[in-house]
């Protein structure tokens, strides 16, 4: 059997790993400043949470969620704690798309109505149940089949204004960053005048905060720039440090029914330590505050560099906008100067490394940058 063919890969073969560094097999070290999409949050085998996954495994490995686990009354305790959130209550599950699958599920069932408003270069998902984009004309981006899903500009507040209006709107969902999408951000006025208009049509307000959330963007949420509270937050991706899990924050308006949400692997042992280990990371190291710092001190110094269209972000979530495409930008900063990288579309490079990325290695990258886009 073969793997089947559906997105290139790199001739590098990662074999150890550490903080913001990788290794391949040759020995040759890179700088990850991609994560794996975000998911690396308190780095590459982080010593405190290889210790408590392998305590886990030690006592009683992986168990599913049938069954009595006070792993996740801990983690749902500390969650709320760092993020602000204690009043809400947790369901956990397995990834982002599976997250924003049951957001969009427990919004329909709240108000019975299937309309879903999102917005144009949104990505919530690969599923079926998921709302995502694309930019190749011979995949179709699915939905649901009994989701009607309209696509608005972002921060048009008027046109949302308008879809809600009809009072047949079961829920807005919204990145707190765009990523796919290029890492645009949505206006805090636009933000807040979303939060007041689902409120007046009874809409739930869902803010997908897979990638921009759990201290990414320099504080927990980047929604909570803008000091507004939604009724339904989506997470995975740095929730477990690169081991699988996501979960959905529900607020106090909704009320659980026995068989309303269901999960096979969600809410695991395994997970809920590696997710409880990333937390207490970030509470003793203070990740959030150190990505804020080293997100702007990157943003202050990319912006005096010439030949960028346009640099956007928050905290070490950011997009490099080029006027030319960046393919062979990335492909030099990954094999003349060891650096991973990710892109949005053809023309923006995509920075989301590790949060402990520390100042020397944010200026290791500033040096190769400047040094490949002045040829």
């Amino acid at each position: 059997m073969k793997l089947f063919d559906v997105y290139p890969l790199w001739e590098i073969e990662p074999v150890k790993a550490s903080g913001c560094k990788v290794y391949d097999k040759d020995g040759t070290a890179y700088l990850d400043l991609y994560g794996g999409h975000a998911v690396i949050s308190v780095g590459h085998a982080h010593p405190y949470y290889v210790q408590k996954i392998t305590d886990q495994l030690q006592r009683i490995g992986f168990y599913s969620n049938s069954v009595l686990n006070s792993l996740q009354a801990t983690l749902a305790q500390q969650l709320g704690k760092l993020s602000g959130y204690e009043d809400y209550s947790l369901f956990l599950i397995n990834s982002g798309a599976e997250a924003n699958e049951n957001a969009l599920k427990l919004a329909s069932f709240h108000n019975g109505r299937k309309r879903v408003v999102t917005f144009k270069k949104a990505f919530h998902g690969r599923t079926s149940a998921a709302v995502r984009v694309t930019d190749n004309p011979k995949i179709i981006a699915p939905v649901n089949e009994n989701m009607d899903v309209v696509y608005l500009d972002l921060n048009d507040l008027d046109a949302v204004r308008t879809e809600l209006l009809k009072q047949d709107v079961s829920s807005v969902i919204i990145e707190g960053i765009q990523g796919v999408g290029g890492i645009q951000i949505p206006d805090n006025t636009f933000l807040q005048g979303l939060r007041t208009i689902c409120s007046e049509t009874g809409t739930v307000l869902i803010v997908d905060e897979i990638q921009s959330g759990y201290g990414r963007s320099g504080k927990f949420f980047a929604h909570q720039y803008a000091s507004i509270r939604p009724d339904i937050i989506t997470i995975a991706k740095g929730m477990g440090n690169g081991f699988p899990i996501g979960g959905v924050l529900i607020s106090p308006q909704f009320t659980p029914v026995y068989g309303m949400l269901g999960t096979t692997f969600g809410g695991n042992h395994l997970a809920c330590a590696a997710a409880i280990a990333v937390l207490e990371i970030f509470a003793k190291e203070q990740l959030i505050d150190h990505a804020k710092a080293i997100g702007d001190y990157l943003l202050s110094e990319l912006k005096t560099m010439p030949g960028i269209k346009e640099i956007r972000g928050l905290g070490l979530m950011i997009g490099i906008e080029m006027e030319k495409p960046v393919k062979d930008l990335r492909t030099a900063l990954l094999f003349e100067e060891k650096i991973f990288t990710g892109v949005s579309g053809t023309h923006v490079v995509r920075l989301l490394p590790p949060l402990c990325l520390s100042q020397t290695e944010a200026e290791y990258f500033l040096t190769a940058f400047n040094k490949i886009i002045s040829r």
